[in-house]
């Protein structure tokens, strides 16, 4: 064989190789369909018992399931919730019938399992979940949610369930109080020679007053920590820290 023909051999090698390649990494990035019915999108994560990802067009897709609130992660029945919704839909192929998108770009929708069954029907129904009715009039939620409260099925079987946006509503306020607190303490904490309340670890060896007690620099000390005033701090000959006194 000459060394020009040699040569084509090699290229027209080289070249089904990398078509073979580019063929075989396009199928991988695309859905497989439902082997039964030929469409679908599998579930391929579940993010908490009201939040699924499919994969759709070879991306993952996030979907807020519309309609119903699950208990949070740190939430009575959370975990369990998740668990449920996992146990339905995870690895499987499922239908998106899509509502809208939300504030944060997710896309909110009902999904339909490879039963029919309604995904977010079913967390209702057996009390995984609660009907979101500041975002749904669904009277079929409703309808579902006052049956599992009346069976006490899922959370409703707890002496005093909390509704997950109650739950993140009182995060909110608390970490809003947290961070008023801080600002007042910041106010209130003056320079050396006014009464601002400010915080010191009573140790012989500290040398600083901090002006916030949460301060991560006030958390390592090993003694007690007291309130003073920021004129006593300036007589003991203490400095403000620089982590919270800025």
């Amino acid at each position: 064989m000459r060394s020009g023909q040699l040569l084509l051999l090699k290229c027209w090698v080289w070249l089904f190789l990398f078509v073979s390649c580019q063929q075989a990494q396009k199928q991988e990035q695309q859905p497989e369909p439902d082997p039964q019915t030929g469409n679908g999108y599998k579930v391929i994560a579940i993010k908490d018992g009201d939040t699924i990802e499919l994969l759709k067009d070879g991306k993952p897709l996030r979907v807020r399931l519309y309609g119903v609130d699950a208990p949070e992660k740190n939430q009575d029945f959370g975990t369990k919730s998740r668990m449920y919704t996992s146990e339905l839909a995870f690895g499987k192929y499922v239908q998106l019938v899509e509502h809208n998108l939300d504030r944060y770009g997710r896309t909110v929708g009902e999904i339909i399992l490879p039963d029919g069954r309604n995904l977010n029907e079913e967390l209702v129904r057996n009390g995984f979940a609660w009907h979101y009715v500041a975002y749904s009039k669904s009277k079929q939620l409703a309808q579902l949610e006052a049956e599992a409260r009346a069976d006490k099925r899922g959370l409703w079987a707890g002496p005093s369930p909390q509704a997950p946006w109650e739950f993140r509503n009182g995060k909110r306020k608390k970490a809003a109080a947290g961070k008023k607190q801080e600002q007042s303490d910041i106010k209130d904490a003056a320079q050396p020679g006014s009464a601002g309340r400010v915080f010191i670890c009573d140790s012989k060896s500290a040398s600083t007053y901090h002006v916030l007690k949460g301060c991560r620099a006030l958390a390592s000390c090993k003694s007690q920590v007291r309130t003073i005033t920021s004129a006593q701090a300036a007589d003991k000959n203490r400095h403000p820290c620089k982590v919270c006194a800025q």
